[in-house]
């Protein structure tokens, strides 16, 4: 008996050990990653818990979701580990070793990933998740907006619609507008975003009923509800 509790002793220091070698192994944006986070769509009404540890599972780190996260989103049953960081970019990886899902990190502890079939997934921190704002539902969002410069001339409308979230110009659109040819809006994080075809989204922050673009050029653009 003695003999017995000494080897299990053994083991657990062994464990332990391994364990902290593991962990002193890890960088500090590795390390940070350890521990429960919010995993959700970017409008906040799908959410539910990962939990990211530093042992070893497979050919990355073990994570584990909450059974939630698997009723909305299927392709987290297959998600067995993750590793971090690996081109500036966080995986979450199945059983082989292939990414499932790629997080780059937008803001501190905020971690945004377009996703095809699920759209933009994020990983959020318990005070990044606190602080975010209320989701606006699509259906508020979804109509005809006139596309305005910052000397009040319309240039465009656009109708936002609330079935897959595409977007259509009517006719007689500003030719500088024409050409970046919107073919997706979304909500992310309380701001609406205008992708186009080529290019980077154009983000609009929410001023009185209308939506501002959040840029840096002189001029600006104001998307006014028709």
């Amino acid at each position: 008996m003695a003999r017995r509790i000494l080897i299990a002793a053994v083991a657990v220091l062994i464990g332990g050990a391994a364990q902290a070698q593991t962990n002193a192994a890890l960088g500090d944006s590795a390390k940070a990653m350890i521990g429960k986070w919010e995993f959700s769509n970017a409008e906040r009404d799908k959410i539910c818990t990962a939990t990211f540890s530093g042992d070893r599972s497979g050919r990355g780190l073990k994570v584990t979701f909450d059974a939630n996260c698997g009723k909305l989103y299927p392709l987290v049953r297959r998600i067995v580990a993750w590793k971090y960081p690996q081109d500036d970019l966080l995986y979450l990886l199945d059983a082989q070793g292939e990414a499932l899902i790629e997080f780059s990190e937008v803001e501190d502890g905020i971690f945004e990933a377009p996703t095809p079939g699920l759209g933009v997934l994020f990983l959020q921190s318990s005070a990044a998740a606190a602080a975010a704002p209320k989701a606006k539902p699509p259906d508020d969002v979804a109509g005809n907006w006139a596309v305005m410069r910052g000397d009040g001339a319309p240039i465009c409308v656009l109708t936002l619609a609330s079935d897959g979230l595409s977007v259509t110009a009517q006719p007689d659109c500003d030719a500088s507008l024409a050409k970046l040819n919107f073919t997706q809006w979304r909500l992310d994080r309380g701001e609406l975003l205008l992708v186009p075809s080529n290019g980077e989204p154009w983000r609009f922050e929410e001023i009185d009923g209308n939506w501002r673009q959040l840029s840096n050029i002189a001029e600006q653009i104001t998307l006014v509800r028709q």
